[in-house]
């Protein structure tokens, strides 16, 4: 990645304008033009530096539940209950990890049933039970990664 690249980088993370041609916006902060911003967004998200993008809402105070979810998935079902849970569009996170509870993800809905009702059918399609954590308490980080474009 050159200079231009993590300047874009910096401004795409907290900073994305709310304009009409945002990239031609980003391409006036750091001197290039709109179709180069887009060359080298594009470049990144398939170079897998930029792994996704898209708004993030306050679920809560949109009157959505969310919860953490953990499953003991056998080896030879992993693929499968992977694949199920990833279908569901209120999936957020979904991460495998060394530990009995090998899979964990994220999930809002629009209701708790919406939620109970997600969690049972993917169960139903899986045989595989999910434990259901909804946060009693918020704890919300900001995280921007300073690629230090500006240096």
């Amino acid at each position: 990645m050159d200079s231009f690249d993590k300047e874009i980088l910096d401004i795409i993370q907290s900073s994305f304008p709310l304009a009409s041609r945002p990239y031609e916006a980003v391409g006036a902060q750091v001197g290039l033009t709109e179709s180069e911003v887009l060359a080298r967004v594009r470049r990144l998200k398939a170079e897998g530096v930029i792994r996704r993008q898209g708004a993030n809402f306050g679920s809560r105070q949109l009157g959505w539940k969310s919860t953490l979810c953990g499953a003991e998935v056998p080896e030879d079902k992993l693929e499968l209950f992977v694949a199920e849970v990833n279908r569901h569009s209120g999936v957020t996170h979904n991460y495998l990890r060394a530990h009995k509870f090998n899979v964990w993800f994220a999930l809002i809905a629009p209701s708790t049933e919406a939620v109970e009702a997600t969690l049972a059918d993917i169960t139903a399609k899986t045989g595989v039970e999910i434990m259901n954590l909804p946060a009693t308490t918020l704890f919300k980080i900001k995280v921007d990664f300073n690629m230090g474009g500006g240096e």
